[in-house]
């Protein structure tokens, strides 16, 4: 039997507040940072000291600012997440946080092959929800159809 004509089963209401975060992201992110960090100790420190002393005060700013620049960016990509409060569907993307009433979202979507999920606005545009992210597979299917679910619940019980 096709998946797709097995009956699906009704997602449970997560109790509120809920948080729902990307998972392969913020592993990567961690991951990928530790790495990155005990390779350039490990090269800075091999060096001998001939080799350090050639770095004048300038190229040794810059790379700080260049390691910098990278964790503010993991940084930002790890802090992603959705919160569903009582009155708000708080939404974090990057350094961007949106507060959105209940009345404002009318559906939430996560195509097969989407980064992340989207979410449908009544003023007719849409947002991202970058800590639904496609390469989580099941857990931001659950976590989609969970929103889903609320918005759902709001929409018929007005909040």
């Amino acid at each position: 039997m096709p998946a797709d004509s097995e009956p699906r089963a009704v997602p449970s209401l997560p109790s509120l507040p809920r948080t729902w975060r990307p998972f392969g992201v913020r592993i990567a992110v961690i991951g990928f940072g530790l790495m990155l960090v005990a390779v350039c100790a490990a090269a800075w420190f091999g060096f001998d000291d001939s080799v350090r002393e050639r770095f004048n005060l300038l190229q040794r700013i810059t790379v700080l600012l260049m390691g910098a620049g990278l964790a503010t960016c993991g940084w930002a990509l790890a802090r992603a997440r959705v919160t569903a409060e009582m009155e708000a569907l708080v939404v974090v993307n990057g350094f961007r946080t949106r507060q959105l009433d209940w009345e404002q979202v009318l559906a939430i979507h996560l195509p097969d092959g989407a980064p992340w999920a989207t979410l449908d606005l009544a003023d007719g545009t849409t947002i991202s929800a970058m800590a639904l992210q496609g390469s989580d597979g099941r857990r931001a299917t659950d976590g989609v159809r969970q929103v889903r679910a609320l918005i759902d619940r709001v929409g018929r019980d007005g909040g």
